[in-house]
């Protein structure tokens, strides 16, 4: 699968039919019923204790069970309701200095057992070919502990019927505001995870998340040309509560382009503006290329900030030892040793946090049994750290994890994985009004859209979904056809406002690919709105030659 689909709004398509991949298919009932932690506990002692029994020096286990639940409605039919379970037990292990892994569906002790000693041959045998051993940083084992998303409404517990009504009246809404075909999905996820270790851990999480992607698209039946627009909303560790908005969660974007919404969404609303986009955008201008300030909304500037710092300060791709899906890293050891590589401008403050409490990296504990914290990873535009897991923490000094291993299934082995990261509100008090007030020629971008990245994420290309003249200080008319290109270092450098906290919000991805065997995660990144001055804008319907 192509994680430049996923995270393209327009591929949603596409994403309905990989929805098989996530396991067996359930009826909705089955989603209620849980695993008593009781019995988790029991296996998890099972395979510790084969692993060490066979001559593992460390021993961890992940017993999981992992639920799905997607909805996609085209028009005003529903296309699809599927319900998946997948439930299993991973074992990693330390013998002989290296690890081995081993992963079963058979949830009974002896399937446990064989699958601990499985591991510890896999380890030893993978010792006879390492050079170096697995250094692991120390974790003080927390005993018996919980957490779980903070959920005000289980997505589990609402009728399917009220849920596929509520995409079905979105999708009305988009046709009324002039869309001519409307697509609308609920991807909805509760993963019941139960970690344990040698080092005395009994951890278990129950965590949910849901997203409501949808597209509209306009077509103009005299010369056949479409346009689209996505939707606008927030992928989130929340529950049902976040499709129920209330007033209070609505705010306005600049010269009110745009209806933005932080703490809930109202999808309807949000299609009913995006069927009266994406049929502007058939008759907008079409950019003319140059030098541009831009204004970049957050909806638009968290995949920016995903490729451009998320990627490029994933430990394992700056040391080389991960290339697949998104490549290394300009962002070298080098950089960060000599203490002064000027990432951005002095008000580019960027943090790695997996407790931000709504996102999609929230967790109590990482995949390892580590607890989650925030760090920094540029402060005052200086590069200051990257993202390490237990056995990555000496290379660079730290004593500890930083709490980002994960694996999306109990099936996979857990590695290094982007927490959250983003980009700190300003602190001048200052809104997208204002900020607009003294752009003499500007252009204001809502929402993401493509882009292109170089495998070192240095040189790049970006789209989005709306955008908007700025001229002498005010929001003009919709332009078309438009993407900015940069260098990262030359990007961040650029950044000469930022909104304060009152506009910073997150977005986030729901399929963030990488490793081989390839890998899924979730992350969100958050920002206010942000200027950047005098960036190169390309018009994307022109030929070049």
């Amino acid at each position: 699968m192509e994680r430049r689909t996923f995270l393209n709004i327009s591929g949603l398509a596409f994403g309905s039919m990989l929805v098989p991949v996530f396991g067996r298919a359930i009826v909705a009932e089955e989603l209620l019923n849980p695993m008593a932690v009781t019995a988790k506990k029991a296996l998890a002692d099972v395979a510790m204790n084969a692993a060490t029994k066979a001559g593992a020096t460390y021993c961890d286990v992940r017993i999981g069970r992992y639920l799905n639940q997607y909805i996609t409605t085209r028009d005003l039919n529903v296309e699809s309701v599927t319900n998946t379970e997948s439930a299993g037990v991973g074992v990693r292990v330390i013998a002989g200095g290296a690890y081995g892994f081993a992963a079963t569906s058979d949830m009974t002790p002896d399937g446990i057992a064989g699958a601990a000693r499985q591991a510890v041959a896999i380890a030893k045998a993978n010792a006879k070919l390492q050079s170096e051993p697995v250094q692991l940083a120390p974790v003080k084992g927390v005993g018996e502990v919980s957490w779980a998303t903070p959920v005000k409404k289980d997505w589990r517990t609402v009728p399917i019927k009220d849920k596929a009504e509520l995409l079905i009246a979105a999708n009305k809404a988009g046709m009324d505001g002039g869309a001519s075909f409307m697509q609308s999905m609920l991807f909805q996820v509760n993963q019941q995870k139960y970690f344990a270790s040698t080092d005395g851990s009994y951890i278990d999480q129950d965590i949910q998340r849901l997203w409501a992607p949808m597209s509209a698209t306009a077509v103009d039946k005299a010369s056949g040309k479409f346009r689209s627009r996505g939707g606008l909303s927030n992928p989130v560790g929340m529950g049902y509560e976040y499709l129920e908005p209330k007033p209070e969660h609505k705010i306005k974007a600049a010269g009110g382009v745009a209806t933005l919404y932080t703490g809930s969404y109202d999808i309807v609303e949000d299609a009913r503006a995006a069927g009266r986009d994406a049929k502007r955008k058939l008759t907008a201008k079409s950019v003319a290329p140059g030098k541009y300030d831009l204004m970049l909304s957050p909806e638009h500037l968290w995949l920016t900030i995903h490729e451009s710092v998320g990627h490029p300060t994933e430990l394992d791709r700056v040391l080389g030892y991960e290339a697949n899906y998104a490549g290394t890293s300009f962002a070298t050891l080098d950089k960060w040793q000599s203490k002064n590589f000027k990432y951005g401008s002095p008000l580019v403050n960027i943090v790695a946090d997996k407790t931000t409490p709504g996102s999609l990296g929230a967790v109590g504990y990482d995949d390892e049994g580590v607890k989650c914290k925030r760090w920094d990873i540029i402060k005052d535009g200086i590069l200051v750290s990257y993202q390490a897991t237990r056995d990555q923490a000496h290379i660079i000094g730290k004593t500890e994890s930083d709490g980002c291993s994960y694996a999306d299934s109990w099936s996979n082995v857990q590695f290094q994985r982007m927490p959250n990261v983003s980009l700190q509100a300003g602190t001048r008090k200052l809104m997208p009004d204002e900020m607009v007030k003294d752009i003499k020629k500007g252009i204001y971008i809502v929402g993401d859209g493509s882009f292109s990245i170089d495998q070192q994420r240095y040189n790049f290309q970006f789209g989005g979904q709306l955008f908007y003249e700025i001229k002498d200080g005010k929001i003009g008319q919709m332009l078309e056809d438009v993407a900015y290109q940069s260098n990262t270092q030359d990007f961040w450098n650029a950044c000469t406002a930022l909104c304060d906290e009152r506009d910073w919000r997150m977005g986030g991805s729901f399929f963030d690919g990488k490793g081989q065997p390839p890998q899924v995660s979730i992350v969100s990144h958050g920002s206010s709105t942000a200027r950047f001055n005098g960036i190169n804008v390309i018009n994307t319907a022109r030929k070049i030659g």
